[in-house]
């Protein structure tokens, strides 16, 4: 991608992708923990940067960062950005990439001495990830006020602090999220637009440098579901009598995994995941029947009817189970995001820039969720930019082209004067 080299600031981006890795290696991968040390040492070091072009940083109540330029006017304003924090062992460009593209696109306009009818802010924004503290959207939630007093209350799974203890240690004002008002600068948002990695293998399959996103899926998920049977000895208990904890999980995962294949056949958008389970390590043995299973439900679809339909499917299928073999479930919170469809007109806008730049004018769903879900949910004008990346997201091994992210960047860019 020749033309990508030629968009001003290529080296400074891998500079600072580079300086953000250091500053958060863990020696596999990088952690940047929800409003930990590594998330705020980062955020500082994008305010030193912006501090060194002349871009202004101010910090919002709930701990956010945002850039600005100093002559950027009183209209309503453009806001670009995404999430400083990672995933514990994570990649590099999951969220950072699209803050350090807004602040890329801040430097150009003072440098080419640009003046936006809506003035752009760049939004650096802590607790994105859900693997921190069970929930996410933590930064983007307490911005828009939707922070509850469950969410406040959920534990660090590491250190055991609260999240408002967290918050609080970042120099957040947890009385005003706790009330949920929101930060004052979002009340008059004209678009919010963010950068992102795709963390599928959909623009690899496709040759697709960058595309545009339609809409994002939300998510119903419980962190912790528990399946408690009955312990018994292995060779002593026949199957008759067996109230097994692992073999009923096994059977709700095989009836929950027919009901997606159905509603797939059916058109419906859907994926299901469990990605924790285990026995309790204290009693579980080899010559031991598992009396418990400890696991993590999670189903996304752009449809809330979908992932509704779905939910009820599966509390049926475990009553079910439950009746069949003798064990029980038990759920903790029920955590929930909707889905988000990006602004018909932004997308449009986006889609004609990358024409004009000869770029995949393509859309995309994002099946990952994203901080433009909740600006979209909450009545601002969003719209995302998707970069191709290889080997997925949320592991050490992602790999975003600087090149392609260069176009994406020249993509937001030039899609800024166009929005009235």
């Amino acid at each position: 991608m020749a033309g990508a080299k030629a968009v001003p600031g290529r080296q400074e981006a891998i500079d600072l992708f580079e300086r953000i890795r250091q500053l958060s290696f863990d020696g596999v991968g990088v952690s940047r923990e929800s409003y930990g040390p590594t998330e705020t040492a980062a955020l500082g070091a994008l305010v030193d940067w912006a501090g060194r072009h002349g871009i202004a940083a101010r910090t919002d109540p709930a701990a956010n960062v945002v850039f600005s330029l100093a002559q950027a006017g009183d209209q309503a304003p453009i806001v670009c950005g995404s999430h400083v924090d990672s995933v514990p062992q994570g990649g590099n460009y999951d969220g950072l990439a699209g803050v350090i593209a807004g602040l890329l696109c801040l430097k150009r306009l003072k440098e080419e001495g640009v003046r936006l009818a809506h003035p752009l802010w760049v939004a650096g924004m802590r607790g994105e990830e859900s693997a921190w503290f069970g929930k996410a959207y933590m930064g983007s939630g307490a911005i828009l006020g939707k922070l509850k007093a469950d969410d406040l209350a959920l534990r660090n799974k590491r250190s055991g602090r609260t999240l408002a203890e967290a918050m609080a240690s970042v120099g957040a004002d947890v009385d005003s999220i706790a009330a949920g008002k929101p930060v004052p600068w979002v009340s008059g948002v004209r678009a919010y637009l963010e950068l992102h990695i795709e963390q599928g293998p959909l623009m690899v399959a496709r040759k697709w440098p960058t595309a545009i996103v339609s809409g994002i899926r939300g998510n119903i998920r419980h962190n912790l579901v528990r399946c408690i049977g009955e312990p018994g000895h292995s060779g002593a208990v026949p199957r008759w009598l067996r109230n097994d904890a692992v073999f009923a999980v096994s059977d709700l995962l095989m009836r929950l995994d027919e009901h997606w294949r159905v509603l797939l056949e059916r058109g419906n958008d859907l994926v299901v995941t469990s990605g924790v389970m285990g026995t309790d390590p204290a009693e579980h043995a080899v010559s031991r029947i598992p009396g418990r299973v400890d696991f993590s439900f999670e189903v996304r679809s752009e449809s809330t009817e979908t992932l509704e339909e779905f939910y009820r499917v599966m509390r049926a299928e475990c009553d079910e189970v439950a009746r069949q073999r003798g064990v029980r479930f038990e759920f903790d919170r029920r955590i929930e995001s909707a889905p988000a469809t990006m602004d018909a007109q932004l997308v449009q806008l986006l889609l004609d820039t990358s024409a004009e730049l000869s770029l995949p004018a393509e859309k995309i769903p994002s099946g990952a969720g994203h901080d433009a879900a909740l600006f979209a949910n909450a009545g601002i004008p969003s719209g995302m930019i998707f970069i191709r990346n290889e080997n997925g997201s949320h592991n050490p091994a992602e790999a975003m082209e600087i090149d392609d992210f260069m176009a994406g960047v020249d993509v937001l860019y030039r899609s800024l004067p166009k929005v009235a």
